[in-house]
């Protein structure tokens, strides 16, 4: 069966064909797991906003303040959102106010730490980048030098968490 999993779309036929073989064998969640055992303890939202803080100053001190930051059980993988942020406006007196929040996946309360690193950085990275472009991934490899090898290993996780099935993969949306 070919690989056709919503997530590694767009890699080279090689790249893919040898993801297909440890899919084949069983082994690509193993496979993952060596390459990133260490699990994180940011299990509650004020953990999680301490640890986007943390980043957040250490990389980006100029971008503006963090109202919430918190993990979103709607968030769902379907939609093609691990991670959202957005800024919700409203007025105060005579004066529009924004107010910044990031949300992040349920899912990554589960997930090794450094996919919980990746997907904060890829959100973090939004606050001055809104597009996927040049500037935006060059922001993320500031604040993780090993971003574009993380997100395709989360992508790994991802495909060995959910992988294709013959019939249900055609009829996925993406």
């Amino acid at each position: 069966m070919p690989l056709t999993g919503r997530y590694l779309q767009g890699y080279p036929p090689a790249l893919l064909a040898q993801v297909q073989r440890l899919i084949d064998d069983g082994s690509l969640a193993q496979a993952v797991a060596r390459r990133h055992p260490e699990p994180h303890a940011v299990r509650t939202d004020r953990a999680l906003y301490d640890y986007v803080n943390t980043l957040k100053s250490r990389h980006m001190k100029s971008a503006p303040p963090l109202a919430k930051v918190a993990y979103d059980a709607r968030l769902h993988l379907v939609m093609n959102a691990l991670g959202t942020h957005s800024a919700v406006s409203r007025v105060q007196g005579s004066q529009l106010k924004a107010k910044r929040e990031i949300r992040i996946a349920a899912l990554f309360k589960d997930a090794p730490a450094d996919f919980l690193r990746m997907i904060v950085v890829h959100e973090l990275a939004h606050l001055k980048e809104r597009e996927h472009g040049k500037a935006f991934y060059a922001l993320c490899l500031h604040m993780a030098p090993d971003y574009h090898q993380l997100e395709f290993d989360l992508r790994l996780w991802l495909t060995a968490l959910d992988p294709p099935t013959p019939a249900a993969a055609p009829n996925r949306p993406s």
